[in-house]
């Protein structure tokens, strides 16, 4: 069972946009007028050149950022009308994860996951066991008490997406996530985000790279200066592997 609880009406979209925009310029917005659902169990990319929106609109679906139009729901609530409490909650059922790990250098890595468990107020116990758990998943059995910082790069982002499933998120966002990894590395971590997709969770993963996105085919939707420009068909089953993809349709 999940540490934060999801709803269980399938009929309703784990995230929805209606008309979501962000501007940090007036003349240049960084994200406009963008509708999308995302279903429970999908593995989407999100992709576009850089500056096209992708990390802020990963940050939006995050709650880290409020639209400044438009609104965005988390299973079927609109997370203006919420209390901060309970934005606080949405968020523990979300795992991030970053191009540059966003690791603490100087801690062991069963520290730097513990991190994200510590929040939630679960018991030390588990919190041990857990740990050792998640680095079982990601290949790092041996790895607890190593200093993150002295790490390949492909053993911190393993570390780093450790972490991120530490609390068995129901929702795990990923941005350009292989984008700094060796060809070996990067198809380490799309298999790890594969395999929770398969066991139930959805993945959102923010890339520029058509290969990898050719490779291991999924639903794209495709930003470019921040405006939704195409979207492929959604995959009749939750994971989607092996399957081709349409392609991507323009959009509007």
């Amino acid at each position: 069972m999940p540490i934060t609880k999801p709803s269980t009406n399938s009929d309703i979209p784990l995230i929805r946009l209606e008309r979501v925009s962000r501007f940090f310029r007036p003349d240049k917005p960084a994200l406009f007028d963008v509708s999308f659902d995302i279903a429970r169990g999908e593995f989407l990319y999100i992709t576009g050149a850089s500056g096209a929106g992708k990390s802020t609109l990963l940050k939006l679906i995050h709650l880290s950022e409020p639209p400044d139009t438009g609104a965005v729901f988390v299973n079927g609530h609109d997370v203006a009308t919420l209390r901060a409490g309970a934005v606080s909650v949405l968020r523990r059922s979300m795992g991030v994860v970053f191009q540059d790990f966003h690791l603490i250098g100087d801690l062991t890595v069963g520290a730097n996951i513990g991190l994200s468990l510590e929040v939630l107020g679960v018991s030390p116990s588990f919190i041990a066991r857990r740990i050792r758990e998640v680095l079982a998943e990601v290949g790092l059995e041996d790895m607890e008490d190593e200093i993150a910082g002295s790490l390949s790069g492909g053993e911190q982002q393993r570390v780093a997406v450790a972490r991120a499933l530490a609390p068995r998120p129901q929702l795990i966002l990923a941005d350009e996530p292989t984008g700094s990894l060796d060809a070996y590395s990067a198809d380490f971590i799309l298999d790890l985000l594969e395999t929770v997709n398969g066991n139930g969770a959805t993945v959102v993963v923010a890339t520029h790279d058509r290969m990898l996105m050719a490779a291991r085919p999924h639903r794209i939707l495709a930003l470019d200066a921040g405006r939704l420009v195409g979207m492929s068909p959604r995959q009749k089953a939750a994971s989607g592997h092996g399957q081709p993809d349409a392609g991507v349709k323009e959009v509007g």
